[in-house]
């Protein structure tokens, strides 16, 4: 009994050092955009689900939108796993909101031949700003900035030129200035001089930070549809687009094809402007989807419903569920299978409900006057009964005698009733 006992605590013991032991490893490179700001997200909980004690963030990027930035920021700070951030690889650099992200970072370092800096804020589209919107703008990010290089305990000086001066300095510059914590070659070289460093953590906790092995959680189809639309100037020009072609639906209703894409268009380039949270995002275009299938079965739009249906569902799919993390699973492939399924279905009773329509419309009393029917049964009188005529059975009165199976031409209609003569 004493030998299970101390056996079953070893495996404990084991597999809970085990599950502390491991590091999340995520890469960005790139535009900074809402894409980004929910991979790191999932990141995060991905590293608590795997129980994991660090997250190893590669940064390679110009810089992005600055809203998207904050919220990392405060993912960052708000972390109860330290990150452990890298600009990588040797040619690459952390460009405005890279560098404003690497500062947050609990450790921070960068490999030789890369650069850090330049984190002025411009407008989206590329514009200039009016003097008084950039001064309000400067201050703000000076402030904020600020606050995050004194939690860090880096040089506040740099952190205030790369905002004002948009200075941008080598790795080794950005070292002796205090920037960043060490300059490597290689990835393990600085997960090694990470190992057992304190570090703050929220609420001003100490803690030493623990490396293992590197568990890698790659960008996924979510992360790189949303990176398309990064690019401020593309979400703002996908914005406006939609917009246009919302207008022209409204002013030419009936053509359906621009407000498809108009509708479709508009929620991606919301959920790129963090109007709209990604997974609620999601969850619209799903929706959205099955509105359009179901509409393709009763409005004659061309298939113009129809594939905009399927695009949507499958976009909503892919941004409402995670398919790569441990938690809800759905990949791809069942998002596709599952919208084929989902459009045939669809698109089969809508063909079936037309179907019933055509017949209903040529049965009509214009159809069927001069039309030759079949006779099906006769009464005793020989002169009613019952006839087959385009797939139904009318009842019938006829001015001659006639026999079953005789073919007869229908004169008149009323109500239910066919009134005919024997014919050829």
């Amino acid at each position: 009994m004493k030998n299970i006992f101390i056996s079953s605590l070893i495996l404990f013991s084991f597999h809970f050092a085990r599950a502390e032991s491991c590091t999340v490893q995520l890469k960005v490179e790139g535009v900074i955009g809402p894409g980004v700001s929910d991979y790191i997200e999932r990141g995060i909980k991905r590293a608590d689900e795997e129980k994991c004690s660090s997250i190893l963030l590669l940064l390679n990027t110009p810089g992005g939108n600055l809203q998207t930035t904050r919220l990392i920021v405060e993912k960052i700070l708000n972390s109860k796993i330290p990150f452990l951030c890298l600009v990588a690889p040797p040619g690459g650099h952390a460009g405005s909101a890279g560098a404003i992200i690497l500062q947050a970072c609990h450790i921070a370092g960068a490999m030789e031949a890369t650069n850090i800096g330049a984190a002025t804020p411009i407008a989206g589209n590329g514009q200039e700003l009016g003097k008084d919107l950039r001064q309000k703008l400067l201050n703000d990010t000076i402030s904020w900035l600020e606050g995050i290089t004194k939690l860090r305990g880096r040089n506040l000086e740099f952190s205030k030129k790369i905002v004002t001066e948009a200075k941008a300095v080598d790795a080794k510059e950005a070292l002796k200035q205090g920037a960043i914590d060490v300059v490597v070659t290689k990835v393990e070289e600085f997960l090694n001089f990470a190992k057992d460093r304190k570090v703050t953590m929220p609420e001003g906790r100490s803690a030493k930070v623990t490396v293992g092995d590197i568990e890698y959680y790659n960008p996924d189809s979510r992360f790189k549809i949303l990176q398309v639309f990064a690019d401020p100037q593309i979400a703002y020009l996908l914005f406006m687009g939609s917009l246009a072609l919302l207008y022209f639906e409204l002013t030419h209703p009936g053509v359906i094809l621009p407000g498809v894409v108009g509708v479709i268009g508009l929620i991606i380039s919301l959920i790129s402007f963090h109007t709209l949270d990604v997974q609620w995002g999601g969850l619209a275009l799903m929706i959205l989807g099955i509105v359009f299938l179901i509409a393709e079965a009763f409005v004659p739009s061309f298939g113009s419903l129809g594939v905009g249906g399927i695009v949507s569902f499958i976009l909503g799919g892919i941004f409402l569920f995670d398919e790569s993390s441990t938690g809800l699973t759905l990949p791809l492939v069942t998002i596709l299978v599952t919208a084929s399924g989902l459009s045939l279905i669809v698109l089969g009773l809508g063909y079936l409900a037309m179907k019933a329509q055509r017949v209903r419309i040529q049965t009509g009393k214009e159809e069927l006057l001069g039309r030759l029917g079949r006779v099906a049964s006769v009464a005793g009188d020989k002169r009613s009964g019952k006839l087959h005529v385009m797939g139904e059975l009318w009842r019938f009165e006829s001015n001659t005698e006639v026999s079953l199976n005789d073919k007869v031409k229908i004169l008149d209609v009323k109500g239910l009733k066919l009134f005919v003569t024997k014919g050829d």
